[in-house]
């Protein structure tokens, strides 16, 4: 019995954990566009993925970063974990903010302000 339930702890928490926000490459051969994704660690970079949260376009200049804050912070409270260049695009356009400052409001911290 223990071996079973342990065994199953293992297959949800592989499932749930091994969620990342990561780029999938688009567009042609030497005009790269990226869509931000929430994909299983397993699938291949271009492969199947749950849902896109953003864009990102390196060829004007400046780049265009576009992503749906609200999403992002929902997959990061559900355990997705990001990539190192998502997580500076999620930082630049203050998701790990606005994540710190709505936990504070789940705490009551700012009750009495």
């Amino acid at each position: 019995m223990f071996f079973f339930l342990y065994t199953l702890f293992l297959f949800f928490n592989k499932i749930i954990m091994s969620l990342r926000i990561r780029l999938q490459r688009k567009g042609k051969k030497k005009q790269p566009f990226y869509s931000i994704v929430i994909a299983n660690s397993n699938y291949p970079r271009d492969g199947k993925f749950i849902e896109q949260i953003g864009i990102y376009n390196p060829i004007p200049k400046p780049y265009i970063v576009e992503v749906n804050v609200d999403k992002a912070i929902y997959w990061l409270e559900q355990g997705a974990k990001p990539t190192n260049t998502v997580k500076s695009f999620l930082n630049r356009k203050g998701v790990g903010y606005k994540k710190h400052l709505l936990n504070g409001v789940k705490k009551l911290i700012f009750e009495n302000c």
